[in-house]
Formats: structure tokens, sequence, C-alpha cells
């Protein structure tokens, strides 16, 4: 635990440092971290209870106080009782109080276009991708979450690999042949690859590839969906069916007439996807790989 502390602290010295939160006056402005902050919240609606804007902020009540008293003597907002309840105090900032929080926004924007400027598309989607899984485990409740499907660029094919050995090693105990495999098949679709009438998709959610899918030539007739798969933790999003529908698509404007695929009677959650996308099962067998007794199936549809 001391370890993790440590580097904790060490992330916390290095990002207040990045984000210029350590000079006098945050932003080149008079205000400190936290009479910005408060200057922010209060601008996000027309009026706000004292007591809301304590509790949202964690601020001591005393500090507020005093905090709230220089921003009347300056003449940023102005103080008066909730018309709901006489017992509460609300605030409303000022125009002068408006015009400090649209300085302070214009600089803030600023300051963290320079962040990201110099980061290329890859680097900007992991540094806000891990940003999100900050907030995400310290807020102590997941976020829903969305998911993109792009094509494949460099580095995707290890993980294509990888990923396939580990998920069917750990759900269903396969051996190495099966990663093997996996390997093979994407090495003939890089070393074959034929643009018009193969493709290949990622799914990604919060710039993390979670899913895949290939749709490869089978003959000149048939296309042949392979290699889908979806992350445990992002299941039920609707990638799986998504990355299918995809595969189809493109099968069709590809100009092929059928489509099929080859799987085992163990995957159970994928065979569900495939028969809601209209495929049937054509043929199946008993066969021995992977370190187990298998039933291997074929399944296909028309397009």
């Amino acid at each position: 635990m001391k370890d993790l502390i440590a580097r904790v602290r060490a992330f916390n010295r290095f990002y207040t440092s990045v984000i210029g939160v350590l000079s006098e006056g945050l932003l080149d402005s008079p205000y400190s971290l936290t009479e910005a902050r408060v200057i922010f919240e209060l601008a996000q609606r027309e009026a706000t209870e004292v007591t809301a804007l304590r509790r949202d902020l964690g601020i001591d009540a005393g500090y507020l106080s005093r905090l709230l008293a220089r921003f009347e003597t300056d003449g940023l907002i102005t103080r008066a009782r909730s018309a709901a309840d006489g017992r509460r105090q609300e605030i409303r900032l000022t125009a002068a109080g408006r015009a400090a929080y649209d300085v302070l926004d214009e600089r803030s924007a600023a300051e963290v276009h320079r962040l990201l400027q110099p980061l290329n598309g890859e680097r900007r989607r992991r540094l806000v991708a891990a940003m999100d899984t900050i907030e995400e485990i310290l807020a102590g409740a997941r976020r829903p979450r969305s998911y993109v499907l792009r094509p494949l660029r460099r580095g995707d094919f290890g993980w294509i690999v990888h990923r396939h050995g580990v998920r069917y090693a750990t759900e269903y105990g396969w051996d190495a042949t099966f990663e093997a495999l996996v390997a093979r098949v994407v090495a003939d679709y890089i070393d074959k690859h034929d643009a018009r009438r193969e493709n290949a998709w990622i799914a990604e959610v919060a710039g993390e590839p979670v899913g895949c899918v290939f749709c490869v030539r089978r003959d000149d007739a048939t296309a042949q969906l392979r290699l889908l798969l979806v992350e445990p933790s992002c299941r039920g999003m609707g990638i799986g069916t998504r990355l299918v529908d995809e595969c189809l698509s493109f099968a069709r404007l590809a100009g092929y007439k059928s489509i099929m695929l080859w799987t085992n009677d163990v995957l159970v959650d994928a065979r569900r996807v495939y028969e809601r996308a209209g495929f049937r099962l054509a043929e199946h067998g008993e066969h021995h790989s992977f370190g187990h007794d298998l039933v291997e199936q074929i399944w296909t549809r028309d397009l």
C-alpha cells in the first residue's frame, strides 16, 4: 500500500504542475483554484443556495463564508434570502461576476487546447480514456458507456490475436493451438487482403479496443464472418450485434450472394447473436481441437 500511496502522490504533484494550479493566481487571474471553482459553479445557474454550494464542493462553511464576503465586496455577487425558504440564502453573480467567469472560462479552454494540441489523435484518446477511468473508479459508480466502430490500424492485429488467446483460454480452457489458428487467420488477412471484398472492424469504448470482427472472401459468391469477439466487460451493450450487422452490410455491398461462419456449440452467446442476425445451422460434427472434444458448426444465410 505504501508504494501505491507514493505513486498517487507523485501523480498529484505532476498533474497539479501541468495544469498550473500552483501559481499565485489561477490562469493569470486574481483568483485561487477554489475561488475560480466557486465562480464556475455560480455561473452554471441563475441562483445558487449557499448550503447546496457548500455540499457540492465540500468546502468548510467558515472558509466559504469568508470567500463569499470577499466576492460581495468586490462586486462579483449579490446575496438574498431564498423566495422558497427564508431561512436559506441565495447567491447570484453580478454582471462583473459573469465577466470574471467568461475570462476564466476562455483562458481555461485555451490552456486545455495547448495541452492537447501537441498530441496526435491516438494519444488524445488514451489521455481522455484514462481520465474517464479515474473518474469512474473514484466516483464509485460506472457511468453509461457508448462505443464506436472503426477500421483496423497498426497494432490492432496483435491485440486481436492476444485477446482471442486470453479469452478462450480463460472462458473455455482452450490451449495455445487456438491462438495459433487466430494468428494464421490474421496473417492471411494481412498477406492476401483484397480491400474491395474484405474488411474488418474494431469496437472501441473510451478509446480502448473491446471487440472485433472480420469479413473475408470464402469464394466468389460467399463471404465468411470470422473472429467475432467482445470483451466480457462490454457484453450486453449490443456490440456483438452491431459488429455482425456491419459485416453483413459490407458483404452485400461487396457483391456476395451468401455468408457463412464456422463456430463451436460451446460458444452459446455468439450463437444467439448469429441466430438473431438470420443465420441458420447448416452442418455440424464432432472433432477434437484446442485440447477438447468439441462440436463444430457451420452457419449460413443468404444476402
